[in-house]
């Protein structure tokens, strides 16, 4: 959406003091540990933009919580499986060879939008080795949670996703679906039947740039939308509004273990 289009559908412009008055109505509070989803053109016009939006949650969690957002870089990854677009397959072992090494300080988000690229580069934020999947956090737990991220099976029991998990964290929708919340992800590792891949991204090992292949689950977040619309039947999905952006927070735990029994349901288990 173009910046003239949401100046235009902007009733009240957002400020970082306005979004963290929402956030806090919410229920949003400080000390938690959370992982945020967002959309910025969502909220409406943002005095301040993605800066604004990541400082009004860093303002309501105080150092005392955790924000985490996930940073990945799905353009790291073999060409011979790109299609949004394809490349010519000449092309391939070029970029086999020259593809620089997924760096964690320097590789930017793909695709993620401009408050994680934000966030992302923010001081004090860390963020998890991964080529595809990685994940940013700052405050209390940050560094336990991105740390000794596995390369193989990457959002799943070696993933700050499941170190969330652990410390009983929360997933925040901040003006998108539930088709964007990589929470759900954890359970598609916990459920037998899983079709097996071989995946390929630049990494560096031992000091050298390689082109890096392991062992991951094909995933698919476009069921993730019937598990949250049958998920909020158990009412224990917060929703309000932030700025403008219909907004969801809820705790992962239940989240992960009602998606784990859906899936198993559905796909006959």
């Amino acid at each position: 959406m173009s910046e003239e289009k949401v100046v235009r559908e902007t009733a009240t412009l957002c400020t970082r003091e306005s979004l963290a008055h929402d956030l806090r109505q919410l229920g949003l509070k400080a000390g938690m540990t959370v992982i945020v989803h967002s959309s910025l053109s969502s909220l409406g016009w943002v005095c301040g933009g993605p800066v604004a939006v990541v400082e009004a949650l860093m303002d309501v969690l105080t150092e005392e919580g955790t924000l985490v957002m996930p940073t990945q870089s799905g353009n790291y990854s073999d060409p011979a499986n790109w299609q949004r677009p394809p490349v010519p397959q000449p092309w391939w072992d070029v970029i086999y060879e020259a593809m620089p090494a997924f760096r964690p300080e320097v590789t930017p988000s793909y695709k993620m939008g401009v408050v994680v690229e934000t966030f992302r580069t923010y001081p004090g934020v860390l963020r998890s080795n991964h080529p595809q999947v990685s994940f940013a956090a700052w405050g209390r737990h940050a560094r336990a949670i991105i740390a000794n991220h596995g390369l193989e099976y990457g959002l799943g029991e070696q993933s700050p996703l499941a170190r969330m998990y652990e410390l009983d964290g929360w997933a925040l929708l901040l003006g998108v679906d539930y088709d964007s919340n990589t929470t759900f992800h954890l359970a598609e590792y916990r459920i037998p039947g899983s079709q097996e891949v071989t995946l390929g991204a630049p990494i560096i090992e031992n000091g050298q740039r390689i082109w890096k292949r392991f062992k991951d689950i094909e995933i698919d977040a476009d069921i993730f939308p019937a598990i949250g619309q049958d998920f909020e039947q158990t009412k224990q999905v917060l929703s309000g509004k932030v700025g403008q952006a219909a907004c969801r927070l809820f705790q992962q735990r239940p989240a992960i273990d009602f998606a784990t029994g859906w899936l198993k349901r559905h796909r006959g288990f």
